[in-house]
């Protein structure tokens, strides 16, 4: 199954508002810390239901905000969620990102980037669209050293990319990215129950989920345009 043909089902099933609610937890911290002054305009590649763009317009007055998504329902989905005629949503194609050469200020992506076909040339894309100092806040769930998202991908159809944070970090500069920061954005509003009520339906000992949640997290890179 292709990326669109996956993320259609889960937009019609209503799905894009459930990983909005489940990305949230760590999503607002790390848009929080993009340096988005008004104006600027901000790419936010694997929009999902585009809550990520209309929070930077809401908290940062964002002068443009772009979504773009591999599914079409998840595009239209985001577009009826907004009246905001600065924000726009279009299906497209991480592979090649319909944006002029140094057009693009900030770029924010998550748990989306590692659906690339082709993860190396994305990053080219991002470096290829940004500004000089635009920066990249790449955030992603499913990477390697988080052993507890490895089972994610025998539940999809669509080929994942599972990098290093170490990989991560050369890629970006392979790409003319200079890494400003990698960290571990824990979560902390998923709630963990007490000792007594493991094993659960989904983990086996509470210092598994404690990991998983609170020490992994979510993985930010950050990547800054020369």
């Amino acid at each position: 199954m292709s990326v669109r043909d996956e993320f259609d089902a889960w937009a019609a099933d209503g799905r894009d508002k459930g990983m909005e609610d489940r990305h949230w937890h760590t999503a607002k911290h790390v848009l929080a810390r993009m340096p988005v002054e008004p104006d600027d305009v901000v790419l936010d590649l694997g929009c999902g239901s585009g809550y990520a763009g209309r929070a930077l317009r809401e908290t940062k007055e964002a002068g443009r905000v772009y979504g773009l998504d591999g599914s079409p329902e998840m595009a239209r989905n985001a577009q009826s969620y907004t009246d905001d005629e600065k924000i726009g949503y279009l299906v497209g194609d991480f592979d090649e990102l319909p944006f002029a050469d140094d057009s693009i200020d900030h770029v924010f992506s998550m748990e989306a980037f590692y659906y690339a076909a082709d993860p190396h040339h994305t990053l080219s894309e991002v470096a290829r669209v940004l500004r000089p100092g635009g920066t990249f806040f790449c955030a992603v769930n499913y990477y390697e050293e988080n052993v507890h998202s490895h089972e994610w991908q025998e539940n999809i159809s669509v080929e994942m990319t599972r990098w290093t944070g170490e990989e991560y970090r050369e890629a970006f500069r392979e790409a003319g990215l200079f890494v400003a920061e990698q960290d571990n954005i824990p979560d902390r509003e998923t709630e963990i129950p007490d000792e007594d009520e493991f094993p659960t339906d989904n983990w086996e000992t509470r210092e598994a989920m404690v990991e998983r949640y609170r020490t992994f997290g979510t993985l930010l890179t950050v990547g800054v345009s020369h």
